[in-house]
């Protein structure tokens, strides 16, 4: 197959998503080795989202898997630097919350937080203990 893959997807060097859907389906290991075998530029370069949406889907991601808190930092970075903004990299958290459930939102929340430069926890030990 040729890497001119039609839609943009020529990272995947497949002809549609739906060939792309089919081959991780069945864990073609090729396709698998040839998308991680890319910087990340080029992986995001060959793929139908613009940066900052890529940005975003990346913070997700961070909160779906329970990342550690210094992976937020590279993430919140890019996604800055792509135009995100905190109100639009908080909202990540609320849009993920019925997929994910809120053990991962409520631990995701300060280490993004951190990431932005606001200390959660500290401004708990702070605060009232009534939130309202």
């Amino acid at each position: 197959m040729s890497e001119e893959g039609a839609g943009g997807w020529v990272w995947a060097a497949v002809a549609s998503p739906e060939e792309t859907l089919r081959r991780l389906a069945i864990r073609d290991d090729a396709l698998l080795h040839r998308v991680l075998a890319r910087s990340e530029d080029e992986r995001r370069a060959g793929l139908p989202l613009d940066a900052k949406a890529y940005a975003l889907v990346c913070v997700s991601s961070l909160i779906a898997v329970d990342a550690g808190a210094p992976s937020y930092l590279c993430a919140v970075e890019a996604a800055r630097t792509a135009g995100a903004t905190d109100e639009e990299l908080v909202a990540c958290l609320l849009a993920v919350l019925p997929i994910v459930g809120a053990a991962r939102v409520v631990s995701a929340a300060p280490k993004l937080g951190l990431a932005l430069g606001y200390d959660v926890g500290a401004a708990l030990e702070n605060s009232d203990p009534v939130l309202g």
